[in-house]
């Protein structure tokens, strides 16, 4: 399959407790549509880190850029200040403001009773606890999915999230968030709230925290909707 640059590149950023192989159902659907497409790896090790190895994945493309960031990678697409970045798409994610961490705004309300209780182990790592996965990760994916996932799992450092944002450029750049009604590891009252405070295009669904996997068409058509509305610009 091969695909043009007439729909510029969509750079997909993985969260927590994943790696790029999280957008194996968006990927091909995604190069069918004209775009081309790379999954940035995050090292989770520090917020700066991060965007900092997200910056190195735009610099390797040419033309224009679609930002997609799923949960906590929504923080970090927003700290690319690039003229090629021409929208940024949150699946599901968390988007502090200016002088905010991502444990604020993750932190925000109250947890879903099914949500998992996590902490840093001795080397302020962040691990996913298995049934995590099942009971609030991706509570609608298949066996199959969970397997592979609980498997392929990358834990987050205690640092991604203490640190404080800058300027975040969805201040500056139209956003699309697609917020997930049935998440049960981001507050969806608290989707909301950061969404109506970007000025987001919201696209509100009845899928889990990792749409990814299980409503994989969904997510494709909301990059595509903001590609549509932004490259031609």
């Amino acid at each position: 399959m091969t695909s043009s640059p007439q729909m510029g590149t969509a750079v997909l950023v993985h969260g927590a407790w994943a790696d790029g192989s999280c957008w194996n159902n968006v990927i091909l659907p995604l190069k069918s549509k004209g775009f081309m497409v790379t999954c940035a790896p995050l090292p989770l090790t520090s917020f700066e880190d991060d965007a900092a190895a997200l910056r190195r994945v735009v610099e390797r493309t040419n033309g224009p850029v679609i930002l997609v960031g799923h949960a906590y990678a929504g923080s970090v697409i927003a700290a690319v200040q690039d003229d090629r970045v021409k929208s940024l798409v949150y699946i599901a994610a968390l988007a502090p403001d200016e002088g905010e961490t991502v444990g604020d705004v993750f932190y925000k309300t109250v947890p879903h009773p099914n949500a998992p209780q996590v902490s840093p182990d001795v080397h302020g790592l962040i691990w996913m606890p298995e049934d995590g996965f099942s009971q609030a990760v991706a509570h609608k994916a298949s066996s199959d999915q969970l397997a592979i996932m609980a498997a392929v799992q990358r834990p987050i450092s205690v640092n991604c999230i203490q640190e404080k944002v800058a300027t975040p450029s969805w201040k500056t750049k139209p956003s699309w968030f697609l917020l997930a009604e049935e998440d049960r590891m981001i507050n969806p009252a608290t989707q909301q709230f950061m969404a109506e405070r970007m000025k987001a295009n919201v696209r509100s669904h009845k899928v889990d925290h990792t749409p990814m996997h299980t409503a994989p068409d969904l997510v494709v058509s909301i990059i595509l909707e903001a590609a549509q509305s932004t490259l031609a610009k």
